[in-house]
């Protein structure tokens, strides 16, 4: 995913199809100088990640 697209997810009030790995998951934050997202999976929020942004899929 691009850093553009990410910073629009992010910003927006409605949801969207993101996923890490095949998991569902929801965007917290990113950070454009290292193109690292802060995640956590829609089915486990207490498990927070910090992942490349080009490892993320919207459907």
């Amino acid at each position: 995913m691009n850093i553009q697209r990410a910073q629009e997810i992010v910003d927006s009030p409605n949801m969207a199809n993101v996923t890490y790995e095949g998991l569902k998951i929801y965007i917290q934050d990113i950070d454009e100088i290292t193109e690292m997202a802060r995640i956590f999976p829609l089915d486990d929020p207490e498990k927070e990640l910090t992942v490349p942004l080009h490892n993320l899929s919207e459907e």
